[in-house]
């Protein structure tokens, strides 16, 4: 196995997280439980590491690092590297050898699929979680493509912000090592986050959703208010449901994905039925009783599939849980709640 550069999801575990990154050892943990996710595959850690070297990326970046003698420390600065940097990385062409690897694992997703150039998501995997730090390609189609976004997810380990985390951190600039997951797109009619627990008040014995039209993208990165429904986690009834500001959705494009305005009929209506929230929620639960901790996890409503069976977990990760609230402080936040209301 320490040979390998690519793994399929189900070869893999949450052991694995060291040599394929977090996101890609919990895939590999969903599916080994009988969850779904979508096909796919990983590309390790060595392999990001073998590209930096088999390029002599890594030495032109050092050499870059040191034009600056040390001076990467304001906003400008790390913009400017960033720059750069990902020139360097992303002017590279992955070694032949490991090319040839990748491919071959992509044709038999293919076939797997069923469909010659199966669309895909090239997703960055660390082996320690940093939520939002590094990018995602949508709806990746073809064989060079796929090959370009996945140097595209390698050189997203040098943007200003995950420089300036290194720096401030005392870790080397020129390398952040992590891992790739190649997932199957899913033809999502919503999609969202479902934490197992309260996120803002420690609250365990509810769970949240939210969700919104098309790609979940516009969900996990807050600029909009989603749908929200309230569960209780133990019966899996819903508690409470709010209907949300929809107003832009993620959606595909033949290549890539565009955000657009939601149609105004679909705006003012739940994206979700009643039995996909529960079944939601029933999903989330088995995982963090599986892992032992609240969880955080991305899902899908796959539109070419029929309820419940339209569920697709597309990552799960330890959910950041506020303290619960003492007792004095849950009676003022209902007194403020009440008048609120008046």
């Amino acid at each position: 196995m320490s040979e390998r550069y690519v793994f399929w999801f189900e070869e893999l575990g949450k052991d694995h997280h060291e040599r394929v990154g977090k996101k890609c050892a919990n895939l590999g943990e969903i599916a080994k439980i009988g969850l779904p996710v979508p096909p796919g595959f990983a590309l390790s850690v060595e392999a990001y590491k073998k590209f930096m070297v088999s390029t002599n990326a890594i030495q032109e970046i050092r050499n870059t690092i040191q034009k600056w003698s040390g001076d990467i420390t304001s906003i400008e600065h790390f913009n400017q590297a960033s720059k750069e940097i990902r020139q360097i990385v992303e002017s590279k062409e992955i070694p032949l050898k490991m090319k040839e690897i990748i491919l071959s694992y992509y044709e038999d997703l293919c076939r797997r699929c069923g469909h010659p150039d199966v669309a895909v998501s090239t997703r960055s995997a660390g082996p320690v979680s940093h939520p939002g730090q590094y990018e995602t390609y949508l709806n990746v189609k073809g064989k060079q493509d796929l090959l370009e976004k996945i140097v595209k997810v390698w050189a997203s380990s040098f943007n200003p912000r995950s420089l300036a985390f290194r720096s401030r951190k005392g870790m080397p600039i020129e390398s952040d090592p992590i891992g790739v997951a190649v997932l199957k797109m899913v033809k999502a009619r919503a999609a969202g986050v479902v934490f197992t627990a309260d996120p803002n008040t420690g609250d365990t014995s509810r769970m949240i959703i939210e969700a919104n039209w098309g790609l979940g993208e516009s969900v996990v990165s807050g600029e909009l208010m989603p749908d929200v429904c309230i569960l209780n986690k133990e019966s899996l009834e819903i508690h409470e449901k709010k209907i949300g500001v929809k107003l832009k959705q993620v959606t595909f494009k033949e290549v890539g994905v565009t955000e657009e305005e939601t149609p105004a009929d679909k705006r003012s209506v739940f994206c979700l039925n009643d039995g996909e929230m529960s079944e939601i929620g029933r999903l989330a639960k088995i995982l963090e009783r599986h892992f032992g901790v609240p969880q955080d996890v991305e899902w899908a409503v796959d539109q070419d599939s029929v309820s419940p069976n339209n569920i697709v977990l597309l990552q799960a990760r330890p959910a950041v849980i506020a303290q619960k609230k003492a007792p004095v402080d849950q009676v003022v936040d209902l007194m403020v709640n009440l008048f609120s209301k008046g």
